[in-house]
């Protein structure tokens, strides 16, 4: 049986660190904890970088954190050259902060994407400075200074942005939840994360196990970079952060 990892930014992703135990090593020689504040890849969004501090002061840098056989067993995997802790052994665990913040921002930002373009999601990819929303769209019909400035209206308007989780029968009773054309989330565990965004989610609504700002506001300045044809009926959206640069 897999691992099991608390996923503690499921709940707060503004923890920056936390204490934690060794679980295991890996054959690949990942680490495995029994609770952590480092994001796995997934859903598009990068898993978190930083470091371990061992009871000595001795640190382990954290190169990437990935997923395993299951969500649940989340993998540190040490930059190379890094010793390895012992199975048992008792650490200080802390993300990369300042690139976890523009991942969540941007996160945050790709949802805001898909409430002003209300069409079947594609593909998507989050980074700290340009990320990526694909759409099912034959004719965009819409300039980068439109999105631009609906999306800054979300920005501005301060909505906040929480979580919650239902049930799998509540979330196949709602399959207008689901934006993505071609992926589903991940069933068979009993309840599914929801990311909504407004009082009561009345902004918007989705499945999504990623990392996300407390409120639109914090998102900051954002714009279209790029509107790009990706096949007869795909679109891809590209967000920049900072204002839309001038003509």
């Amino acid at each position: 049986m897999a691992p099991v990892t608390q996923a503690l930014f499921r709940d707060d992703a503004y923890l920056k660190s936390a204490e934690a135990r060794v679980l295991g090593i890996n054959d690949r020689g990942g680490i495995l904890l029994d609770r952590t504040v480092f994001y796995a890849t997934s859903g598009g969004q990068p898993g978190d970088t930083g470091f371990f501090t061992r009871a000595d002061g001795s640190r382990i840098a954290i190169a990437a954190t990935i997923t395993g056989e299951t969500k649940d067993e989340i993998i540190h995997v040490p930059a190379a050259g890094e010793a390895l802790p012992e199975p048992g052994e008792d650490l200080s665990v802390e993300i990369d902060w300042e690139r976890r913040l523009k991942l969540m921002r941007m996160h945050t930002a790709c949802h805001l994407l898909t409430v002003v373009c209300q069409y079947p999601i594609t593909g998507a990819a989050v980074s700290e400075d340009d990320s990526r929303v694909d759409f099912d769209i034959p004719d965009a019909g819409l300039s980068k200074d439109e999105v631009t400035e609906r999306l800054m209206e979300l920005v501005r308007a301060d909505h906040p942005v929480f979580t919650r989780w239902i049930t799998d029968d509540e979330l196949a009773a709602n399959p207008s939840l689901v934006k993505s054309k071609n992926v589903r989330p991940p069933v068979g565990s009993g309840r599914i994360r929801l990311v909504g965004i407004g009082e009561g989610g009345a902004v918007d609504t989705q499945p999504c196990g990623g990392t996300h700002v407390a409120s639109t506001s914090q998102v900051g300045e954002i714009h279209i970079g790029k509107i790009e044809k990706k096949g007869r009926e795909n679109r891809r959206f590209r967000l920049r952060f900072g204002p839309m640069p001038a003509n």
